[in-house]
């Protein structure tokens, strides 16, 4: 891999990892169109150490939120604890005695458990050709087009961050499971979920990015190790440039979406999707490009 090659995966997954149109998608599509000579593993692994650059990002935007999660977290519970009331951990009870913030902690925690779970049981098949696939990546980019669009229809769009609880967590969470199928969009799956469960646009995607903390932490820093043993000598300095500028890519793209949802539907998004997933299948039956 090149130092440019780096340089534009770097820009492709900082625009694409927050934006509902799949970061693998387009990761995928462009090493084809740099001719990348690397093994599906290899890819994997570059695309999970690129992704540690897009977490910095949401880190970075959101440092007040996580400050303040953290620290309601530890003093609600330490309040709970020294009260002798370990009982108080249900939803109904809960809601008393823990702040918003310590609660948006546990929902987070919830949220996080689907992916994990999942994410460990077919890690072989992620790491494979499946999810390098032109044929899944096309069918997913218009699925999930799809199922946005009737989110965006039946959603009520009126909940708020405050307002969500466990099913909102659960939802969400699961959803995530999507993405890692590739053309699903990590963004995408989860703002359709939170859409479906009457959340606002904004709401959504800020819980959406939120989520997506310890899923692409802990997919990064295990195939960061990985990626020291599989990929070529001398190719990592290059692909931490790569990973530099996908984090500052990412930050705009953040600050980007959640002003555009305040104002606007996921509409353009979904059209896209459809254009580029249509497109990719027609040049596989014309037999243009080759699935692997």
């Amino acid at each position: 891999m090149t130092l440019l090659q780096a340089i534009l995966l770097g820009i492709v997954q900082g625009i694409t990892e927050f934006i509902p149109v799949s970061s693998t998608a387009h990761l995928v599509l462009a090493s084809r169109v740099m001719n990348l000579t690397l093994s599906p593993e290899q890819l994997t692994s570059s695309i999970a150490v690129i992704q540690l650059g897009t977490l910095v990002a949401v880190i970075l935007y959101f440092i007040g939120d996580i400050w303040n999660i953290t620290r309601a977290f530890i003093h609600d519970h330490l309040v709970l604890l020294k009260d002798g009331r370990r009982d108080q951990f249900n939803r109904t009870n809960a809601n008393a005695r823990l702040s918003p913030d310590a609660w948006l902690g546990w929902l987070i925690i919830i949220g996080s458990v689907p992916v994990a779970v999942v994410g460990l049981a077919f890690k072989k098949q992620i790491e494979g050709t499946f999810t390098k696939n032109l044929w899944v990546i096309a069918t997913m980019m218009i699925v999930v087009a799809l199922f946005l669009a009737i989110a965006e229809a039946v959603g009520k769009k009126q909940r708020r961050m405050q307002e969500l609880g466990v099913g909102d967590a659960l939802a969400v969470g699961f959803a995530q499971c999507l993405a890692l199928i590739p053309g699903s969009s990590r963004s995408g799956s989860t703002i359709m979920a939170g859409l479906f469960a009457g959340e606002t646009r904004e709401t959504a995607a800020r819980f959406s990015f939120l989520l997506s903390m310890p899923a692409i932490a802990a997919s990064g820093l295990l195939e960061l190790k990985e990626a020291l043993h599989r990929l070529p000598h001398g190719s990592l300095m290059t692909l931490a440039v790569g990973t530099i500028i996908s984090g500052i890519v990412g930050y705009a793209s953040i600050w980007f979406l959640l002003r555009y949802l305040r104002t606007h539907t996921t509409g353009v998004f979904i059209g896209y999707r459809l254009i580029v997933g249509g497109a990719i299948l027609i040049m596989l039956l014309n037999g243009r490009i080759n699935p692997l």
